[in-house]
């Protein structure tokens, strides 16, 4: 008897599924909100207590776990989102550097 086919959609590993993480702790309904507020809140050690880099991981975790169930409208916010938030840490790294040459 000859083994079923399978098609593109069943072969094709869903690795976003199985991913478990503890590093951020986003609250409820956050990724719901406009870019500015998703940047913030990830932004913050309450949220992110490992710094901003966690949060943007989350963020793009959270892009990639919505894949085509995304709307264009939301992706487009959360992408702008990612953009704030990579703004910030590279304004947080720049400020650090601007420090450690005053020493």
């Amino acid at each position: 008897m000859p083994a079923k086919k399978r098609s593109a959609a069943q072969s094709r590993a869903r690795w976003v599924a199985q991913v478990k993480t503890d590093s951020t702790h986003p609250p409820e309904g956050l990724f719901k909100k406009d870019a500015a507020t998703i940047a913030r809140s990830l932004a913050s050690k309450k949220v992110s207590p490992k710094g901003p880099g966690s949060g943007m991981r989350m963020l793009t975790y959270f892009i990639n776990r919505g894949g085509r169930n995304l709307t264009a409208d939301r992706r487009r916010e959360l992408e702008q989102a990612k953009k704030l938030l990579s703004q910030r840490i590279l304004n947080k790294s720049e400020r650090r550097e601007k420090l450690s040459i005053r020493d």
